[in-house]
């Protein structure tokens, strides 16, 4: 099929096309034989099919329905391709993993980049790592560390999770059509069981939520009604420093006390 794709701007389509840019990512990854591997929107192929070579099979996760039988048609005589035609918030990745470590690869639509990214965390189990292409600012905010302006909410939840390690800077003009935005590939590690916390996870995500829904406020204030003043103290976090400045484990142990069976505190 020799017609170029008609990109929808519903789906946030951003197809890569830098031969470059496309065996840095295919490096980073190293992809190898036997390897359970799924490729979230694989846009026209461009990084599937490098990947397909290296695996002999992988399966992709594509809402466009439009793009299924170019896929097909582009993966002949290179490997088994299987494609989910699903939004991939819909899709339960521990199936696909089928008991096996998981690797998760994807230029992540811009405008849904968030809701993958925590769509996965809940999946961690099942995950060994992943590799994402997102917007340059999102991978910031990722990898921010406290006493950052960009250190919020998404910095906490996935850094308490996993490793996040910034890799590849991606311009515009790697894609079609460039977006109006700097890209950059992220590599994502699932921390070990011991390096996990064990907190009720959503104590955790509600704490780190209130504290950072008004991040100029004091925790004291932030937290009001979640914590006391002397709930937050004995958690050795200071109730008149700012969420901003915690660091990820901080937001756990407010947590523990907020969830103790004698916290009053609806």
């Amino acid at each position: 099929m020799n017609d170029r794709h008609v990109h929808k701007k519903r789906f946030g389509q951003h197809f890569l096309h830098d031969a470059n840019v496309l065996a840095r990512i295919v490096q980073a990854v190293a992809p190898k034989p036997g390897e359970r591997v799924v490729e979230i929107g694989p846009g026209d192929g461009a990084l599937t099919l490098p990947l397909l070579r290296a695996l002999g099979r992988l399966t992709v996760i594509e809402l466009d329905r439009d793009l299924i039988p170019r896929l097909h048609a582009a993966a002949q005589g290179v490997g088994e391709l299987e494609i989910v035609n699903a939004d991939v918030l819909s899709v339960d990745l521990r199936r696909l993993a089928d008991g096996a470590p998981l690797r998760v690869v994807g230029n992540l639509p811009y405008n849904i980049s968030s809701p993958i990214l925590f769509h996965c965390i809940e999946q961690l189990d099942a995950i060994h790592d992943m590799h994402f292409m997102l917007q340059k600012e999102v991978v910031e905010r990722m990898a921010a560390a406290p006493g950052s302006k960009v250190y919020g909410r998404l910095s906490v939840m996935l850094q308490l999770a996993c490793r996040v390690e910034p890799l590849i800077e991606v311009p515009p003009a790697a894609f079609r059509p460039p977006p109006k935005v700097d890209s950059a590939v992220v590599r994502l590690l699932p921390r070990a069981p011991h390096e996990r916390h064990d907190a009720n996870p959503a104590m955790v995500e509600r704490v780190v939520k209130a504290a950072f829904g008004q991040r100029r406020k004091t925790l004291s204030n932030a937290l009001y009604g979640l914590l006391t003043p002397e709930q937050i103290s004995r958690a050795g976090v200071d109730p008149r420093a700012r969420a901003e400045q915690l660091a990820p484990a901080a937001f756990v142990e407010l947590a523990r006390i907020a969830g103790l069976p004698d916290n009053p505190t609806p």
